[in-house]
């Protein structure tokens, strides 16, 4: 699973493409390389609090369904998600929120079940990942957008997660439907006692300890995670965290 910053790679012969395209050459044969794409702004936006009335309404009248074949990218996943998504082969899982592009081996596997509801625990790509015995490429990638700790805050069990209630636009029966969805909040923190950027304290306290393979891939420092691994150090973290009064 690659996390990825094309401006910290820096200048590549043939553009951005040659940056997925290696990647791809360093896990085959057999393997499969994975990006979380997400969804552009509005499909998953109604009900979670921070539109107005009037925006809501404009989305519910008008937002087309969500196609996970041809919607872009969520921008905020960085440039190479989008060039990835759009390479000949590459597999988009059917969620929103959570939705995943996969190309190689077990593609299709990774692909082939997508939650609307809770999506980063149980039955979901994430979860399938870990089975897989992944590993996590931060290409140059701040530490705190490892999407795979979303696995960990909601199989962790602590007290007080912050449940987000919202709506998504998708095809039922061949008609537009907006249906009802519900998640750990990925966005402002499952828990209360989250500080800021928790992933990245997590992830920098895990690579202290774990000492993963680390090094320059162009001008971009990266380094290569164990996705079970993190996930086994997260968990009692988060557990503890939860618990303990917010300094």
């Amino acid at each position: 699973m690659v996390h990825s910053s094309v401006r910290a790679v820096g200048p590549v012969i043939g553009g951005p493409d040659m940056i997925h395209l290696a990647i791809e050459d360093a896990v085959s044969p057999g393997g499969t390389v994975v990006m979380i794409l997400g969804c552009s702004d509005g499909y998953d936006d109604v009900g979670r609090g921070h539109l107005s009335e009037q925006e809501e309404a404009d989305l519910l009248a008008h937002m087309p369904a969500f196609d996970p074949s041809t919607a872009r990218a969520a921008r905020d996943n960085g440039t190479l998600v989008e060039f990835f998504r759009t390479w000949p082969g590459t597999i988009p899982s059917a969620a929103v929120t959570t939705r995943i592009g996969a190309r190689g081996a077990r593609a299709a596997w990774l692909t082939e079940r997508a939650p609307l509801t809770f999506p980063f625990g149980k039955g979901s790509a994430f979860e399938r990942l870990l089975q897989a015995d992944a590993k996590i490429l931060m290409l140059g990638a701040d530490h705190d957008t490892v999407t795979l700790l979303h696995y960990a805050e909601q199989e962790a069990d602590f007290p007080g997660k912050i449940v987000k209630r919202f709506q998504v636009p998708v095809l039922q029966d061949g008609k537009r439907v907006w249906a009802a969805c519900a998640e750990y909040d990925s966005s402002g923190g499952a828990h209360a006692n989250w500080p800021d950027r928790f992933f990245a304290e997590i992830v920098d306290a895990f690579i202290a300890q774990a000492v993963p393979p680390q090094g320059k891939v162009g001008d971009a420092g990266s380094v290569v995670l164990d996705a079970r691994a993190l996930i086994a150090y997260a968990m009692p973290v988060m557990e503890q965290r939860a618990r303990s009064p917010r300094p």
